[in-house]
């Protein structure tokens, strides 16, 4: 919802989130922007939900920690997002809806955990946003979503393709979701992308299978080339008129912005370059996102907590403005 004159004073009936000029941003509830819990509302457009699972990781763990860390990153937002002229948490009703229970010792249990929560909150609203947690979590959000908008044209932004098959024999980990998804048919084939690929692979067969599932890559290196209205008008041109959903690894990010996560990468973008980018994907039918890999022991001033608050402010202002 674009915002106007008549628009500026709140709707009657949604709640936002609480006032850094009034209420110190120190203090308040340890939600999300410090919005209203999910019970504390009668309805919602858009949930956020919790995941703190890292069972799937292969290197450093500790994201499990990410979505409180992400929360407490939140607590610099404010209402008016002047780019777009929209009040993300104003123009929708968004909600905090905690956390999802994943068992810490059961890949699978945690997956299917984390599919029954997204339905759950689907079935109130069809836009979810959810703090990882790792990137296996990505698979049953993706089957959630299936469920309510069909497949989806998936944009990936990652260091990682995450679509080789196993990892010491486990078809369920943070490298292998979006084969999984593959598999399942959950996203549409030659209307998906990875953005911000990077780094040394296993071998050239990674890339020649990544091709055969329907991803189109685009690598840092890439920008150099394309700058960022090449970038954003190759991922318009590729996603077409299909629901769009997010999935935003943040070591997408060059370690220098976002040191704590599990797997970092030389090269990686700017925050200011992927805001940039999220930017210009206005208009766009956003109907998801989750931000995952955040590790807060490995951060430094909360720097990338805060990036990654930034990036879901950034998509629920995309969300407002259609």
């Amino acid at each position: 919802m674009v915002v106007t004159d008549e628009d500026r004073p709140d709707s009657d009936d949604i709640v936002g989130p609480a006032d850094a000029r009034v209420l110190p941003r120190f203090a308040g509830p340890a939600t999300f922007a410090r919005l209203p819990a999910l019970g504390e509302v009668s309805r919602y457009d858009v949930a956020v939900l919790g995941v703190p699972f890292d069972s799937g990781t292969t290197y450093r763990p500790g994201a499990r920690f990410g979505p409180q860390a992400i929360r407490a990153g939140s607590k610099l937002l404010r209402r008016f997002h002047p780019q777009h002229n929209v009040e993300p948490f104003h123009g929708q009703q968004v909600v905090d809806a905690g956390d999802v229970v994943a068992n810490p010792f059961d890949i699978m249990a945690a997956v299917e955990s984390v599919q029954r929560g997204a339905n759950e909150l689907l079935d109130g609203a069809p836009r979810l946003v959810t703090l990882g947690g790792d990137h296996t979590i990505a698979l049953p959000l993706l089957r959630a979503m299936n469920r309510i908008h069909g497949p989806v044209a998936l944009i990936h932004f990652d260091a990682h393709l995450d679509t080789w098959d196993t990892y010491f024999g486990a078809p369920y980990t943070h490298g292998t979701p979006f084969r999984r998804a593959a598999e399942e048919k959950l996203f549409v084939p030659g209307h998906s992308a990875h953005v911000g690929i990077r780094g040394s692979l296993y071998g050239p067969e990674d890339l020649v299978d990544d091709s055969a599932m329907g991803f189109e890559v685009t690598g840092t290196w890439e920008l150099d080339e394309l700058g960022l209205a090449g970038v954003v008008e190759r991922l318009r041109t590729r996603v077409a008129d299909h629901p769009v959903y997010l999935s935003i690894d943040i070591d997408v990010l060059d370690p220098a912005f976002a040191p704590g996560t599990g797997t970092p990468e030389i090269g990686g973008f700017s925050t200011r370059e992927l805001v940039a980018i999220l930017r210009g994907l206005r208009g766009l039918p956003i109907v998801g996102l989750d931000v995952v890999e955040v590790s807060p022991a490995y951060d430094h001033a909360e720097i990338t907590a805060i990036a990654a608050a930034n990036l879901i402010y950034e998509t629920l202002a995309l969300m407002a403005a259609e």
